[in-house]
């Protein structure tokens, strides 16, 4: 009799599987990338079967080296690559080392069964014990727990640096004004520092998000079994505490079929993408003829191959495209499992890819995001020349005659004709006679043109969170140091 079946469930059957199916079925060809989850999650089993009697001291010890070797068979592979072709770039042979992986271990199933075939090369038949007490489906819950952990934890990272390079850009043009815009029309002046700290406050929003997703999931399945609990009297927190999770999940049937981490994770960085689109659509907009806003760094575009003018906006475009692949994530994440009954289904193996595309393509984002931030060049003698025009001063203007005692409704309609008294006439407000305007209104005076300056209009809105001057410069500071104090895992 064999030491091992070929399979870890296969004692009750008679005929073997389909070759296709059997394939076609197989998950190692992309949970693979789980081997550091599910070594740490095995040596956690370990020590807890080991404390309820079931491993000696020293087969707990050869368990545990024997775990540590198989931790290491992707870096074995890719310095075996390296050696070969000369890549010496784990990430640019990360394909290849998957490849090598995947073909190295034709028989396993998936990645639990993988682990189980590589410790048993390590060490023999001691390799079936670690088994006992659970099953694959608290292994997986417990990999992919420990999986989005990691991936949220450099999301964070990668969150944190982008935002700091906002604000760094921001502090650079700490006096640079723009038009602001709504319903894509010219509005009021605002400050460049108040725009970007605008994505900056959205850019917390999910970074909140992101903590509170790695603080609801940070549980651990691992002594759940199948579905109705270990079947041995296992000391739950000695995996818990290993891992670094919180405490044991309280009810096993939910900790073998809930996804709801995954669904955190995944719909705070559908909102993260929607994020970084909103930006991304901006500055495709402002880099353009028409605005000539923003200069963008040709690092970081790429040109035509029939017109040997165009610098195009690659960076910023795909960063927009890849918002849609993050919410189509989500968007089938949600679809996989809305229908699901308790406990595990294997139709859970599918979000799997979903969460490793998700976790790729945010690594990929802030990749590039920062040193792209760093290298903006804003345009702000163009930038201060569109606010300065088109009446822009329009809302400064009513205040002040509100505040000389005109009730807003009316000093609103004032304002409104002269607007169109500036447009027959093809002048600006600060450019009107003021005995044009007296006919207007007797709240005019002679001081109202010192109420409409460019100055003048930006701290009109001296109010929390508004774009006075001095009111961005506070802004400006208590964010560096509100983001500054940050922490990944906090």
């Amino acid at each position: 009799m064999s030491s091992q079946p070929t399979k870890m469930w296969s004692g009750r059957f008679r005929e073997p599987l389909d070759r296709t199916f059997e394939q076609w079925q197989r998950s190692f060809p992309f949970d693979w990338r789980l081997i550091p989850q599910e070594v740490a999650a095995s040596k956690a089993h370990a020590q807890t079967i080991a404390a309820a009697g079931i491993l000696t001291p020293d087969e707990l010890e050869k368990m545990l080296t024997g775990l540590d070797a198989v931790a290491q068979r992707p870096l074995n592979w890719a310095h075996r690559i390296s050696a070969t072709s000369g890549q010496v770039d784990y990430e640019t042979s990360n394909s290849q080392v998957a490849s090598a992986i995947v073909a190295s271990a034709p028989q396993a199933e998936d990645i639990h069964h993988y682990v189980e075939l590589e410790l048993t090369r390590e060490v023999g038949t001691l390799a079936l014990k670690l088994h006992t007490g659970r099953s694959r489906n608290e292994q997986i819950a417990t990999d992919m727990r420990l999986f989005v952990r990691d991936a949220i934890d450099a999301t964070l990272s990668g969150l944190r640096e982008w935002m700091l390079a906002l604000i760094a850009l921001a502090e650079a043009n700490s006096d640079a004004v723009m038009p602001g815009y709504t319903h894509l029309q010219r509005a009021e002046p605002v400050l460049i520092p108040h725009w970007l700290l605008a994505y900056v406050s959205m850019l917390e929003r999910d970074f909140s998000r992101f903590v509170d997703a790695r603080n609801r999931m940070n549980f651990c399945p691992l002594g759940s079994g199948a579905i109705a609990g270990a079947t041995l009297a296992l000391d739950r927190s000695i995996a818990a505490k290993a891992l670094g999770f919180t405490a044991p999940t309280p009810n096993s049937m939910d900790a073998t079929s809930d996804r709801d981490f995954m669904l955190d994770f995944a719909q705070a960085a559908s909102t993260l993408g929607i994020h970084i689109s909103r930006f991304s659509e901006e500055l495709t907009l402002y880099a353009t003829a028409e605005f000539g806003f923003v200069d963008l760094p040709e690092a970081f575009s790429t040109g035509s191959s029939a017109m040997p003018q165009k610098k195009n906006p690659d960076l910023t475009e795909l960063t927009r495209g890849k918002s849609a692949r993050l919410l189509g994530s989500a968007t089938a994440l949600a679809t996989l499992v809305k229908g699901l009954p308790l406990a595990y289904n294997k139709d859970l193996q599918e979000g799997q890819e979903q969460i490793f595309d998700i976790a790729d393509t945010l690594a990929g984002l802030f990749s590039v995001l920062p040193n792209f931030t760093h290298k903006l060049t804003f345009r702000t003698a163009r930038m201060q020349q569109a606010a300065e025009s088109g009446y822009l001063n329009a809302m400064a203007a009513a205040t002040y005659l509100s505040n000389k005692g005109l009730p807003f409704r009316k000093a609103h309609e004032v304002i409104g004709n002269a607007v169109r008294l500036g447009l027959d006439k093809g002048l600006e407000l600060n450019a009107l006679p003021i005995a044009d305007l007296r006919e207007l209104s007797d709240y005019f005076a002679a001081d109202f043109f010192d109420a409409i300056t460019l100055k003048a209009t930006l701290d009109c809105h001296d109010v929390t969170g508004g774009t006075a001057t001095h009111r961005v410069a506070e802004a400006l500071t208590t964010a560096k140091t509100r983001v500054q104090s940050l922490q990944p895992s906090s």
